[in-house]
């Protein structure tokens, strides 16, 4: 090999495992945002735990946070919560700010 490929694999290398990093701590995010939520709800402990599973499973729905922010928001308004989407944006950017310290620490 060459320099060159070294190089380039150590590039590919890196982007993947900064993907996969990214997915970690998205998943976290959308399970402590799964939890906020469940507790807004007033769910059991059991439930509230069904909930963020479910809450990580909506992001495999489509690219971004949209679906997560569709599901939130409909579930939510539907439990009788008010509540609206910047409510619901801004929880999610405090959540993945905790998703990344948490990440970070290895809680």
């Amino acid at each position: 090999m060459t320099t060159f490929d070294d190089r380039e694999n150590a590039f590919e290398n890196k982007f993947a495992h900064d993907q996969e990093l990214q997915f970690k701590v998205t998943a976290r995010r959308n399970k402590l945002i799964g939890l906020w939520a469940a507790e807004k709800m007033q769910l059991t402990d059991e439930e509230a735990n069904s909930y963020a599973v479910s809450v990580v499973q909506a992001d495999f729905e489509e690219a971004g946070d949209e679906d997560v922010i569709r599901k939130l928001l409909g579930d939510l308004t539907s439990a009788g919560v008010e509540i609206d989407d910047a409510a619901i944006r801004a929880a999610l950017d405090e959540h993945m700010a905790v998703a990344r310290r948490q990440f970070i620490e290895g809680v």
